[in-house]
C-alpha cells in the first residue's frame, strides 16, 4: 500500500446533511438516556406514567438532535464548497491498494 495526499474539492450536502442527522440521533439517544436515568429519582408519579414519559422524552430527544444534524452538516458542507477556493480545501491521506 502507498500513501497518497489528495485535497477534498467538493462535499456532497445531502450526504454531509444525513451522515450528521444519524450521528446527531445517536448522540440525541445517549443524552436522552441519561436525561431519563437523571430524572427517575425525581419522577413522582406512578411507573407506567414515568416509563411513558422517559421513552417519549427518548424518541424526541433523538428527533430533535437528527434534525440538528441535518441542518448544521448540511449548512457546514454548502458553507465548505463556497469557501474552497480560498482555503485551498481539506488535506486527506489515503492509503491506496495498487
Amino acid at each position: 500500500m502507498t500513501k497518497e495526499r489528495v485535497k477534498v474539492k467538493h462535499l456532497g450536502v445531502w450526504s454531509v446533511a444525513w451522515f450528521f442527522a444519524i450521528l446527531s440521533a445517536l448522540y440525541g439517544l445517549i443524552a436522552g438516556i441519561l436525561a431519563v436515568i437523571g430524572a427517575a429519582p425525581a419522577i413522582d408519579a406512578s411507573i407506567l406514567v414515568a416509563i411513558g414519559a422517559g421513552i417519549l422524552g427518548i424518541i424526541v430527544s433523538v428527533i430533535v438532535w437528527a434534525i440538528g444534524g441535518f441542518i448544521g452538516g448540511a449548512i457546514a458542507a454548502f458553507i465548505y464548497n463556497l469557501v474552497f477556493a480560498a482555503s485551498g480545501g481539506i488535506e486527506v491521506d489515503l492509503d491506496v491498494e495498487s
